[in-house]
């Protein structure tokens, strides 16, 4: 849109050499020769969708402690006692990756609507929900086994 007397907004000076920024567009501002440049900024991958990946293959880790343990000290008597607390961890660390995968989904379907920063790492999300399900499950069968081998 141009006014009487006015030249159309012009474009930008080219971006440094590094190419850190570049315009996405320009509006002009009504009334005024000057314009609005609104810069590109690319997607970032979501903390929330790393952190859930990262604590399903933490919640992985503690449920094979949990086999481990619970196979081990059967015989003994405190296999199950210890698979038990282990379990505990693993469930509680793979509801949360699973609560947090869920966030990060719904944070980076929702963003980069128009002027917003778009968020990526969907996949990092879902391995996030399956690794934490995965590692609750592997968790709580163990300490099934642990509890039946102990018993017999």
């Amino acid at each position: 849109m141009t006014y009487p007397g006015h030249p159309p907004p012009q474009a930008p000076p080219p971006p440094p050499e590094d190419g850190r920024w570049r315009p996405a567009r320009v509006d002009q501002v009504g009334g005024t020769e000057y314009g609005l440049v609104q810069i590109q900024v690319p997607p970032v991958v979501s903390g929330l969708a790393t952190g859930a990946m990262i604590a399903g293959i933490g919640s992985i880790l503690v449920s094979f402690l949990v086999l481990c343990f619970g196979s081990a000290g059967a015989s003994a008597g405190w296999g199950g006692l210890v698979a038990g607390a282990f379990t505990l961890l693993a469930v509680l660390i793979g509801g949360g990756a699973v609560a947090v995968g869920l966030t990060a989904n719904r944070q980076i379907r929702r963003s980069g609507r128009d002027g917003m920063l778009r968020f990526v790492g969907r996949g990092q999300a879902i391995a996030g929900i399956v690794c934490g399900s995965t590692g609750a499950g592997i968790a709580l069968l163990s300490l099934l086994f642990a509890l039946l081998v102990q018993a017999s």
